[in-house]
């Protein structure tokens, strides 16, 4: 069997993995029925819906011909760093690291620091617009959350909110 089209392969395969992997972690929850879904009902039908969606990508990645075998290329580094780092500082910023004596900024600071540093991973970089665009996700963020859903999380730095 000859793969036509490395990326669908993989990308194919990921999905796979991952629906497999979250369609088998929903089995420790109680599933339930149709008319009563329990906790892992509907990670269980995500995930298989998840792992058919990569299947059939693998399956046209064996049997659709693509120009040149669509290879995939070298790694993005400075992205994947940049992206990587953005979603661990809204983690630390949000709820702080009691460990090290970093008090929680919130969700306003958590936001604003992480699209400060995820617009690194792009070729340009406008401070300008980043700024517009970390002012739109906390206003949205801040209306969805906490004045629609009610969520109770911090949304100011603590030593201001005491």
């Amino acid at each position: 069997m000859n793969i036509k089209s490395q990326k669908d392969f993989f990308s194919g395969l990921f999905y796979l993995v991952a629906g497999g992997a979250f369609a088998f972690g929903a089995t420790n929850y109680n599933v339930g029925t149709g008319a009563r879904m329990g906790p892992g009902y509907f990670p269980l039908l995500l995930g298989i819906l998840l792992a058919i969606i990569g299947a059939f990508v693998m399956f046209k990645s064996l049997t659709v011909e693509t120009q040149g075998g669509d290879k995939i290329g070298s790694w993005a580094w400075k992205p994947l760093f940049f992206i990587i780092a953005g979603n661990l500082l809204f983690g630390i910023l949000l709820g702080g690291l009691p460990s090290m004596g970093l008090p929680a900024m919130g969700l306003i600071a958590a936001i604003y620091g992480t699209t400060l540093v995820v617009s690194l991973a792009a070729d340009s970089y406008k401070l300008k617009e980043v700024l517009i665009l970390a002012t739109v996700l906390s206003i949205g963020s801040y209306a969805a959350f906490v004045l629609l859903l009610k969520l109770q999380f911090p949304v100011w730095p603590t030593f201001i909110t005491g």
